[in-house]
């Protein structure tokens, strides 16, 4: 059986290379949490990911789940309430979260590289404690101390799950659409009625209670976003009665047919207003903003494992002879695939990118801890405006890159990785939606050129820009990195040309904006990723030799002449304009 090797030696080199250690000497409260009790502790959740969530991904995707249209009842796959269990029974589900109710205590950072690997063993499981720690982080920034009290306590512990419940029939995006209404009523408390959709875990049998984040409106609600509230609804009230809260259905999907997606509707539910009146969108983003990270680790997990897998079979599996006949096995009637370039391109497309999105990943996550416990309110704001910035990149190019590297671990293995005999094949469908949900890859884009880059009088590019051309300097000071300096600064210029350009167009006309800022982002993220890579290099350019060294120097160099060369192509892209798309006559689509 194929086994998945949590990548817990690339997480430790992470760490150490975006400053883990030294932030946790500088944090109260966090002396418990060395560098090597860390690892210690990723240790352990690895191998219950590994052991018990990963031997049952693909039997639970093939199985799916269990829906009473009578009760609206939905059953888990075999095999997941006992591994529910065992997760919050180890302390897996509050890791993170603060021990003073019932958490572990761990630092944010940990939690997200733990994600990883959870992700990359069973996503679908992972969604159920994925969207309760979003409810939990909701809670602790907005909830009153009642509301703490009642809830916390049992979501940390996983003794109960959470939802986030945004989207309708009639909207999406477009939250301001939203017809779910709150009616006040005499205790204080609201009446709760509407139907949402795509809700993950809105039903399910893994925890006694479900707590629902619902966006809805109050009756002297203004029109638009602005008009929105946000409410606690549980499943069943504090006296074990049934809150009118149920699903209506099951969403019949491409991939993650183990996450329960549901219609939940709401009937006169009892609900808790969270936060302000119509400013429910607070809270929520409190929810998205984590969540838009996790959606890019499931693009680094999921083309990680599949990378395993393709790497495992190409390993093994022979096929025609070397184009150079010196490499040619004397003795076989065929030479073993990785002889051939196009199959060592497509692994190297892979692990070059792959290695700075996880890199990414640490520096975005350690930027949280800063951002949440530093002393310092200079560090914690200069930390936040990094978060700020990089989080529509990890997400909308984590889970874009993430696809596509799926995608050429399946075309290494040829028919084979488009059977069920392989686990590719389901990576490929689970991975998909990372794209759609959470606000979409354009939705990320429009982010980042419509908010981030002008907020501050462009304070955060500024800063970002600032510092990558001091790691560009510092990288040509060493002949071994130097190509690589040179390559990112002349993409680093290209990038601050194409960002003046399209801030000019944009001031006149904001459909410039719409039209290019997809490209615009991908062109961002491969300087980013050129940036994560020279850090990365620049911590071992002093230590001895060792396969790590060569392994990264090596892949660095692919990444550069062979990757990094695609920023110029969307560049390009996003400097032509609208007038390709807005100009097209409609009718002829």
């Amino acid at each position: 059986m194929l086994k998945y090797t949590p990548p817990l030696d690339d997480i430790r080199f992470n760490l150490e290379v975006f400053g883990y250690p030294a932030l946790i000497s500088q944090l109260a409260g966090f002396a418990d949490f060395d560098l090597d009790t860390s690892m210690s502790l990723l240790e352990g959740y690895s191998e219950y990911c590994a052991n018990v969530l990963y031997p049952l991904n693909q039997k639970a995707d093939q199985q799916g789940l269990k829906f009473d249209g009578a009760t609206g009842a939905v059953t888990t796959a075999d095999g997941f309430k006992e591994a529910y269990k065992g997760w919050v029974e180890a302390g897996f589900n509050g890791m993170a979260h603060s021990a003073a109710h019932g958490g572990g205590g761990a630092p944010f950072t940990l939690a997200v590289l733990g994600s990883e690997i959870l992700i990359a063993c069973n996503k679908s499981f992972s969604m159920c404690p994925g969207l309760t720690t979003g409810l939990i982080d909701a809670l602790e920034a907005h909830g009153t101390d009642e509301q703490k009290h009642r809830f916390l306590e049992k979501l940390i512990t996983g003794e109960w799950s959470g939802t986030m419940c945004l989207t309708e029939p009639q909207c999406g995006t477009d939250l301001g659409l939203i017809s779910t209404r709150a009616e006040p009523r005499a205790d204080g408390s609201y009446t709760v009625s509407g139907t949402k959709i795509w809700i993950t875990f809105g039903e399910h049998d893994l925890t006694d209670n479900i707590i629902h984040l619902v966006l809805a409106r109050l009756p002297d609600a203004p029109p638009g976003i602005k008009g929105i509230s946000a409410f606690l609804v549980p499943k069943f009230l504090e006296d074990g009665s049934f809150n009118h809260v149920s699903c209506g259905g099951l969403e019949h999907k491409m991939g993650i047919h183990a996450s329960p997606t549901c219609v939940i509707n709401l009937d006169g539910a009892q609900g808790w207003m969270l936060g302000e009146a119509h400013k429910g969108m607070r809270s929520m983003f409190v929810m998205m903003n984590a969540a838009r990270l996790n959606v890019g680790i499931e693009g680094v997990a999921l083309a990680d494992a599949a990378y395993q897998a393709a790497l495992a079979f190409a390993q093994d599996r022979r096929q025609s002879r070397s184009l150079n006949p010196a490499r040619n096995e004397a003795g076989q009637a065929a030479d073993n695939i990785l002889v051939h370039p196009d199959v060592r391109r497509m692994l190297l497309n892979i692990k070059s990118t792959n290695e700075p999105l996880r890199g990414l990943v640490a520096m975005i996550a350690v930027a949280y801890d800063r951002m949440l416990h530093h002393p310092d309110a200079a560090v914690r704001a200069e930390a936040e405006d990094l978060v700020a910035l990089m989080t529509p990149i990890i997400k909308s190019f984590g889970s874009e890159r993430g696809f596509l590297n799926v995608s050429e671990a399946m075309q290494v293995m040829g028919g084979s990785g488009f059977t069920t005999d392989w686990p590719v094949e389901q990576y490929l469908r689970d991975v998909r939606i990372a794209m759609i949900y959470e606000g979409t890859n354009h939705i990320q884009a429009l982010d980042l050129v419509g908010r981030k880059l002008p907020l501050g009088g462009g304070r955060l590019l500024q800063s970002f820009a600032a510092e990558v051309t001091a790691t560009i300097e510092k990288a040509a000071q060493n002949p071994e990195l130097a190509p690589f300096a040179e390559a990112l600064g002349k993409e680093a210029g290209r990038l601050t040309n194409t960002t003046m350009g399209l801030m000019g167009r944009a001031m006149e006309d904001a459909e410039e904006v719409g039209a290019a800022a997809s490209n615009y982002l991908n062109q961002f993220a491969l300087n980013t990723l050129g940036y994560v890579w020279l850090r990365q290099l620049l911590f071992l350019a002093d230590q001895p030799d060792s396969d790590r060294k060569r392994g990264k120097l090596q892949t660095a160099r692919y990444f550069f002449e062979m990757v990094l060369p695609e920023a110029a192509l969307y560049a390009k892209r996003a400097s032509v304009g609208k007038a390709p798309m807005m100009d097209f006559d409609i009718r002829l689509l």
